[in-house]
């Protein structure tokens, strides 16, 4: 197979338009990607999912097709199947899967094979890049190939690529099989990247692992963990992976609602269902119709609308307070709790019915004490995060220290709040002192 090099690009003033077209659920990887190909001279078009992929390739006409390991509404073989049926010239590559053996070789490929691993080896803000491509070969591009191409995206100056001539290096040939492994991800590698979620350690990476592995599905998830520790996050995370990402994510916290209000708050009320009821009013489960429903801190909800809602969870329907007609609702039901719910059903805290019917898959957020390596890069993320309205600060080495010498009962969400005060207390100052940590900390 003949290699085209990075550096052999079409000279100035005969542009040929090269079309891919990136298919991923993960917006962040489709924007890394596109910056990337962008560089290297093609146009780039973007979808979210298969049917969307389908129209935008029927209006574009691409060279290449580049897709996630899944897509969020579609089966992937069979899109893959069907889509190489209908654009049987088209390049097709994909993330996770093997790509159909009769899918043609495009002219470029060695292009989308090289962008595919600087993609996944440059975000490494927050996650781990070893798993992702790093001990393998580069395929394609030799080492001066790849020199010409990243000074391109860097400095995207027509005039870098005349006088740039094509390397005369010969590689073997590689087969079908053994290109497509080049760019197969392992389990930790690009297909279980959450941006949401910060961190290196195996505990946090098996979290993404288990969203990616559940949110196309409409399975009920429980997700425990301590409190700060994320479990909204994750269960954002879920949705916006999930087919249903277009559709209302609706959060209600069953400890921050007195227990005569919740029944109305979640299964809504006809007018003068009870005193101050001077209007019907849809409930929080119906306005999730065909979204998702977070039930945080599941585990404060009373017994007796445990049962109310155990009937919901089994037909999909519910029954307005003061109403006697029901509703069918289609909704997907999450779950969080800092309690341990499977030793509250054996105390008759807390029914062991409806548990099992939120517990078909569970998703464990892990304290951060469980994962201090995290730390420095939790602190860089909310720095940036609060520069966004002002000046970004820099933490001093003594002050980090601190950071490191406290244990963090409140988790993630504590330190958050520490940095937000420290960053207030130094004023205009561009670091953070041990001085402001210290009086961050004091206030828990």
């Amino acid at each position: 197979m003949t290699t085209m090099p990075v550096s052999a690009l079409p000279p100035v003033g005969r542009p040929r338009p090269r079309v891919a077209l990136v298919t991923s659920a993960d917006r962040s990887f489709r924007q890394r990607l596109s910056e990337i190909l962008t560089g290297l001279r093609w146009q780039v078009h973007e979808a979210e999912g298969g049917a969307q992929a389908w129209a935008e390739a029927e209006c574009s006409s691409p060279e290449a097709l580049i897709v996630d390991s899944w897509l969020p509404d579609l089966e992937l073989d069979e899109f893959l199947a069907d889509f190489r049926s209908y654009f049987p010239l088209v390049d097709l590559v994909t993330t996770g899967e093997a790509t159909p053996l009769e899918s043609p070789r495009g002219p470029h490929r060695q292009e989308l094979l090289y962008a595919l691993r600087r993609c996944q080896d440059g975000d490494t803000a927050s996650w781990n890049a070893a798993p992702v491509l790093t001990h393998l070969p580069v395929p394609g591009p030799s080492e001066a190939s790849i020199a010409a191409a990243e000074a391109i995206i860097q400095d995207p100056d027509p005039q870098r690529l005349i006088g740039i001539a094509p390397e005369k290096t010969e590689e073997p040939v590689k087969t079908a099989a053994q290109e497509e492994a080049l760019v197969k991800p392992n389990e930790s590698a690009l297909c279980e990247r959450l941006p949401e979620l910060i961190g290196n350690a195996s505990c946090m990476l098996e979290v993404s692992r288990r969203i990616r592995l559940v949110a196309s599905r409409s399975t009920p998830v429980l997700i425990e963990g301590p409190t700060g520790s994320g479990k909204e996050l994750v269960a954002e995370g879920l949705h916006r992976l999930s087919s249903r990402s277009r559709k209302p994510f609706i959060a209600i916290n069953c400890a921050a609602i007195p227990e005569a209000l919740l029944e109305a708050e979640l299964f809504g009320h006809t007018r003068g269902a009870f005193t101050g009821a001077v209007q019907g009013r849809v409930g929080r489960i119906e306005a999730a119709d065909g979204g998702t429903l977070f039930l945080d801190e599941i585990g404060e909800m009373p017994l007796s609308l445990q049962a109310k809602l155990l009937r919901f969870v089994e037909c999909g329907e519910l029954q307005r307070v003061g109403d006697n007609e029901t509703v069918r609702v289609d909704v997907r039901i999450i779950a969080a709790t800092h309690r341990p719910l499977a030793q509250h059903t054996q105390k008759g805290t807390f029914r062991s019915d409806l548990y099992y019917r939120l517990a078909v898959f569970l998703i464990r957020t892990p304290a951060l004490s469980d994962h201090p390596e995290d730390l420095s890069l939790l602190v860089e993320h909310f720095l940036q995060r609060m520069g966004r309205e002002t000046p970004v600060k820099k933490i001093s080495p003594g002050a980090m220290s601190k950071l490191a010498g406290h244990s963090w009962p409140g988790n993630v969400r504590e330190l958050e709040h520490v940095l937000e005060r420290a960053a207030i207390l130094a004023g205009d100052e561009p670091v953070l002192t041990a001085r402001e940590i210290d009086f961050g900390l004091m206030v828990n």
